[in-house]
Parts: C-alpha cells; sequence; structure tokens
C-alpha cells in the first residue's frame, strides 16, 4: 500500500522535472548567439509505477529527467565537413588564380601584348634605315623591354609561390594546434561522461574544431563506445579524426603532429621552383603525400597552386643494364631512364631541376646531383649522390622512375614552363637568324638573346649550341647580349657582307618569323600569340575557381542551415517552452500547497 505521502514525492518529482526543463531553457536562451552551441532538452519519462495489491494495480510514482541531450544532427555534420573541404580548396584557388591573372593582364602599356607590339615596330623601323645605329639601339631597347617582361613575371610568379609555401606551413601549424585542442576535448569528454551525465558543451566545442579543420584538409569522424569485460559499456567513446584519405590525425587522447621541412636547394621538384619550399611528413619521420589523390581542402588546393604541373613530371622506365657504377666500382653510380613523353624529349619544355633533386627509381627515393640526356635514344642519365641515397642494385631495372607524382593542375611551374618554352624556342629562332647575318664591318653576327649566369657573365653561343640546347635559358635569367647593348652596330642585320650597308635581310627574316606559324609556333600560334594562349589557360582555370568556390560556398550555406534549423536555438521557440515549462513548475507547486493543506487536516485535525 503506497505511503499517504506518496503524493508529495510525486509533485516534488514535478517541480524537479519542471525545474531542469527551465533551466535548460534558460541555458538555450543564454547561447542563442554562441557559435557552434547546439540546442538542449530536457528528457523526461514516468517513474516506474509502485505495485499494489488493490483492483487498480499500480500507483504512478512521478516523473524522473533522465538526459539533458543535445538536438543535433550528425547526418548534417558529415555533409557539412565533406562540402567544407571543397570550398576551402577552391576558394584558395580562387584567391591566387585572380593574382596570376593580373599578373599576365595586359593593360595596354606594360603587359606582353604592348611590349611584343613595340619589338616588332622597332625591327620595323630599322627596315626604313638600316644604316642607323640609333633604330637598332631601339630595336635592342624594346628587346630588353621583352627580357624584363618575362625577368619580372618570373619573380612575380616565385614570390607568390614562396606566399603559398608560406601559407602551406601555416596551414599545416592550425591542423597540428587543431588536433591538439580535439585530444584535450576527448579527454575532459570522458572524464565527464564516465561519470554518466553527457558533456554537451564540450562536445559541441570538439565539433565546431572539425568544422574548422575540414576547411583545411578532409576528414573522418568516428566515434566507438568503450566496453569494460566486467561492466559492459563505460560511458566513455573512442573519437578518432582521419585526414587526407583515412589518415589517423587523432585517437581518443592521443594525436599526431605533421612537421615541415624545407628542401635544400639540391632537392628542387622543377628548374624554377623558389628556394626551401616545404616537404610535409609525420611527426615519426613518414612521408605524408602531399600529392595524395584522396586529399582535399585548403591544404590540396595550396599544394596544387605551388607544384602543379599539369602532369608534366618526368617519368620514365630503367631499361636493362641502366644502373651502373657505385661504390666499389671507382665510378659514380648512374641510372639510364628512358622516356616517352614528348615533352621529355626536347629541351625546349624540359623542367627537371639543374641543380639536383630527388628521383624515385622503384619505390626508393635517391638523390641525383647532375643529369644528362641523349637524344638519340631519349635516355636521361642520373647521377646518384650515394651519401644521401639508399642502396640501390641491378634489381631495379625494369622499374619505374620518376621525380613525383604528377599533379594534373595547372599550378606555377606549369606558367613556369609555358613562359619558358617561349623563351626557348624564340631565342632559338631569333638567335639563328642574326648569326647566320653580318654586321655593318662585315662580321658574323652575335646572338641577340641569351641568359645570365648566377656566378657571373652571360651564356654564349657555343653554350647553346650543346645537347641541352636553350635549357639553360629561363624567364628568370633571359636578357640581352651585353656586346649589343654597348654596340648596337654589332647586330646581324645583312644577309651577306657582299651586299649594301642599308640592307636587312636578316631584320625581314625575323619580321616573317613573328608573323609565321611555320617559322614559329607556340601551342599552334605565332610568337606574338604567347599571351593568349598563356591567358586562355588562367581564364579558365580562375573561372573554374570562382565558379566552384561560389557553389560549394552556397552548398556549405544550405546545409548549415539545415543543420542549424535541428540544432540552433530558436527564441521563439524557447519563448514558447519558457511559458510552458513555467506553467507546469507552478501547477506542481500548485500540487504540493494543495498536498500541504490536506496533510494539515489530517494531522492536526482530525480526531479534534
Amino acid at each position: 500500500m503506497p505511503s499517504q505521502f506518496l503524493g508529495l514525492y510525486i509533485a516534488g518529482s514535478g517541480l524537479r522535472a519542471s525545474n531542469a526543463s527551465l533551466n535548460t531553457t534558460a541555458n538555450n536562451i543564454a547561447n542563442a548567439q554562441t557559435v557552434g552551441y547546439s540546442r538542449q532538452q530536457a528528457t523526461t519519462q514516468a517513474s516506474e509505477a509502485l505495485r499494489v495489491h488493490t483492483t487498480y494495480g499500480c500507483v504512478g510514482t512521478g516523473v524522473n529527467t533522465i538526459a539533458i541531450e543535445r538536438i543535433r544532427d550528425s547526418f548534417y555534420d558529415v555533409k557539412y565537413w565533406e562540402n567544407n573541404c571543397k570550398y576551402g580548396e577552391y576558394s584558395v584557388k580562387q584567391y591566387y588564380m585572380q593574382m596570376i591573372e593580373d599578373y599576365f593582364d595586359d593593360d595596354n602599356t606594360s603587359g606582353f601584348r604592348s611590349i611584343f607590339n613595340k619589338f616588332s615596330a622597332s625591327l620595323q623601323s630599322i627596315t626604313t634605315n638600316a644604316s642607323s645605329d640609333e633604330s637598332k639601339a631601339q630595336f635592342i631597347a624594346s628587346a630588353k623591354a621583352l627580357t624584363d617582361y618575362f625577368n619580372n613575371m618570373y619573380g612575380n610568379l616565385q614570390e607568390l609561390q614562396k606566399d603559398i609555401n608560406l601559407e602551406i606551413k601555416q596551414c599545416v601549424d592550425e591542423i597540428n594546434a587543431l588536433a591538439e585542442k580535439i585530444a584535450n576535448l576527448n579527454r575532459q569528454i570522458n572524464m565527464i561522461e564516465l561519470s554518466g551525465p553527457k558533456a554537451n558543451e564540450l562536445r559541441d566545442q570538439r565539433e565546431l574544431l572539425v568544422d574548422q579543420l575540414s576547411e583545411l584538409v578532409d576528414v573522418e569522424v568516428r566515434e566507438t563506445p568503450l566496453y569494460d569485460a566486467s561492466k559492459g559499456e563505460t560511458g566513455a567513446n573512442r573519437y578518432m579524426v582521419c585526414i587526407a584519405g583515412g589518415q589517423p590525425l587523432v585517437d581518443g587522447v592521443s594525436f599526431k603532429n605533421l612537421k615541415y621541412e624545407a628542401r635544400d636547394e639540391n632537392e628542387k621538384v622543377n628548374q624554377t621552383d623558389a628556394d626551401g619550399l616545404y616537404d610535409i611528413k609525420w611527426e615519426n619521420g613518414n612521408a605524408f603525400r602531399l600529392t595524395n589523390s584522396a586529399m582535399e581542402g585548403r591544404l590540396k588546393g595550396l599544394v596544387e597552386l605551388r607544384d602543379g604541373n599539369n602532369s608534366s613530371n618526368f617519368t620514365g622506365t630503367i631499361p636493362t643494364g641502366g644502373i651502373n657504377g657505385g661504390a666499389g666500382s671507382g665510378n659514380p653510380l648512374t641510372v639510364d631512364v628512358v622516356v616517352s613523353a614528348d615533352y621529355l624529349k626536347k629541351m625546349q619544355e624540359c623542367m627537371l631541376s639543374d641543380t639536383g633533386g630527388v628521383i624515385h627509381i622503384g619505390n626508393t627515393a635517391c638523390y641525383y646531383s647532375k643529369w644528362e640526356f641523349d637524344p638519340d635514344t631519349n635516355t636521361y642519365t642520373f647521377t646518384i649522390d650515394e651519401d644521401k641515397s639508399p642502396k640501390i642494385g641491378k634489381e631495379k631495372e625494369g622499374k619505374e622512375a620518376k621525380t613525383e607524382v604528377p599533379i594534373k593542375y595547372q599550378g606555377i611551374p606549369y606558367y613556369m614552363e609555358q613562359m619558358n618554352a617561349w623563351i626557348r624556342g624564340f631565342a632559338d629562332k631569333v638567335n639563328e637568324i642574326f648569326t647566320k647575318g653580318y654586321d655593318v664591318n662585315g662580321n658574323q653576327g652575335d646572338i641577340l638573346f641569351t641568359g645570365s649566369i648566377e656566378t657571373g657573365g652571360t651564356y654564349t653561343q657555343d653554350d647553346f649550341s650543346g645537347i641541352k640546347g636553350y635549357y639553360e635559358l629561363t624567364a628568370g635569367n633571359f636578357t640581352i647580349n651585353p656586346a649589343l647593348i654597348l654596340d648596337s652596330s654589332l647586330l646581324g642585320t645583312r644577309s651577306s657582307k657582299e651586299v649594301g650597308v642599308e640592307e636587312c635581310g636578316q631584320i625581314e627574316e625575323v619580321i616573317a618569323l613573328l608573323a609565321s606559324k611555320e617559322k614559329f609556333n607556340f601551342r599552334n600560334g605565332t610568337a606574338g600569340q604567347m599571351l593568349e594562349r598563356i591567358l586562355s589557360d588562367v581564364a579558365l582555370n580562375a573561372s573554374d575557381a570562382n565558379t566552384f568556390c561560389d557553389t560549394y560556398a552556397a552548398l556549405r550555406n544550405s546545409i548549415d542551415n539545415q543543420r542549424s534549423s535541428i540544432s540552433s536555438v530558436d527564441e521563439d521557440e524557447e519563448a514558447v517552452n519558457l511559458v510552458k515549462f513555467q506553467n507546469a513548475y507552478t501547477l506542481a507547486s500548485k500540487m504540493v500547497q494543495t498536498l500541504t493543506e490536506i496533510y494539515d487536516q489530517l494531522i492536526l485535525r482530525t480526531g479534534v
């Protein structure tokens, strides 16, 4: 039989449940503008009924507040993270592609088209007064403006590559900081939840950190309950965060750090790479593949911008008998690599580092100090630095050799390669014309275009006549033969030393060269159409970045709105809850008051 005071107990449970709901509502209202906060709800259920041996069987015993839980749908979290990493990738591409487009854009004063037109016009002026040193000097000055344009473009793109490289470093620092914070929150959450209650606010903070991480790199979150062999489920959970295609970053209270290492000057991937570009590794030294095709997010966008070569990486096969020399032989270790790609068979388009670098022989990364090329067999011969490289032998013959995984995106190395290809081909054709001509004194003409050497001086025609041809010429060192700057009369304008000084057959050949795709072809265009060809790539990539960035930004907002419709605080709804739970509390209080009056009658007045 239930106690006479059961009603008071039931009314008290109603007071406690209403009070918990009111406190939860107050917490929701207080955090209505808190970023990442999920609204909470007090979950109640009827207390276990009291069994009585009467005709009505059982008596209710009130209400229990069993939990205060977050209202959140993990489905929308996953969708948000998947979309956010794509937004992070294209937002950074949008920013930097706009900068590259601005660099190449022609403002009709200092752009390529304007400078090239002045170059062409100065050639025409020589034909009207071929004996004038002044007209030749003006032409050489316009040619110098052309080389300066490429020098400036090279400097701008390399500085941009350095900026992107620095942002990669900052991105890695952010990933490490977020990983540490998530691991610390895991520890705090498990400490609280082992004793029963849910650590709602800490869980909100953790998922807000994952939101931030998902913009930097793709994330995959797994949460599984932990069990005790004797007690079963403990209340704690194992919370894992994996990045870049499933590589563990956080596992419970432990986390991994990424570290960055600057490449040495002799570890470049591309000839035009800036010094000190970062390679990323795990703190234990294992490689973190920046070219991982599964990786997404801001980090992927930065890597593609910094290293994107439009899949034009070095790759080939080691033939039988292609590994020779090495320790004990008295000769340096060399590796022959036969190539089949057209861009590797022509030095005009070659971007292989000339200061040494890393080549992957099979699955072994080796350092090379120099290389040579045999155009007859399309074979590159690499000299391996045995002090820095693992030991390799004949077992590597027949294996693939490559410098790096190809990156399909058209990043800074691609635009550098495009400029270099134009410069090398154009300089070769123009120099060939002038060296076949004669100056006013009847002497053989000298080259017009050359390249400056870091150790001092410039390249000569003999330097360009070797197997590597104009490979040493880049947008960064492109310049004018200093002898012609000092004395413009040395320009080989005449087609023969027997003709008069007014004859300018070589100039006319250069003029024809500028207008003819048959004489000089760059991507199926004339010399003067170089900018259109490169700008078409830049504009397409910039347009794609803008389109995808806007698309993923809209999707991100849409998903976030759907997520917020479930988990964010609706002030109108909380106002209704406030009235509802206030009324419930008032009724429970009224019940206590009523029962108090009954007990007063029962205890004090019965039998009087």
